[in-house]
């Protein structure tokens, strides 16, 4: 059974490069076998506020390892948030520590009060795609039915990332 799990990353408060790359490494405990992490990525901050600064991105790929759901995952991953330091946000978007988003698990498909997958907007999303394309490319986005590496091509946002490491 495929349980292809994507996880993007995000920080743009603190020292954001050292808090992706420790968050990358912890990330590997979730995996069954390899965790694939993509470069990391400068990209303009969306939808946050005035003079927000410039965001750290990631995307990981690993298969869950057996006995691990979405649910449990999600745990996890608000866990390492304020492992890492994410304090409760004072507003909507504000900068943080790190952001930790389940993209996809597997094929699983859900819309209820507590998790939406696939993540409803990571598709038109240049700072999720970007990496993304990097350890998933040819994973087809379900809803949108083209690959990550076809919706990053079609993108007609004027968002910047760029490739630091």
């Amino acid at each position: 059974m495929n349980r292809l799990v994507l996880v993007a990353l995000g920080s743009n408060c603190g020292d954001s490069l050292a808090i992706v790359r420790g968050a990358i490494t912890d990330l590997a405990q979730f995996a069954r076998g390899e965790l694939r992490a993509s470069h990391l990525w400068r990209t303009s901050p969306v939808d946050c506020p005035p003079d927000s600064p410039d965001f750290v991105n990631a995307v990981v790929a690993f298969e869950a390892r057996d006995g691990l759901s979405a649910d449990d995952l999600l745990d996890a991953l608000k866990a390492l948030e304020r492992a890492h330091g994410r304090a409760a946000p004072r507003r909507r978007n504000a900068p943080r520590e790190l952001d930790l988003d389940l993209l996809l698990f597997g094929a699983e498909r859900r819309d209820d009060a507590r998790l939406t997958l696939p993540h409803p907007r990571a598709h038109l999303r240049r700072f999720v795609l970007a990496p993304a394309a990097e350890v998933a490319a040819d994973v087809v986005w379900p809803g949108a039915e083209r690959t990550v590496a076809d919706l990053l091509a079609c993108l007609e946002d004027r968002d910047v990332a760029t490739r630091i490491d």
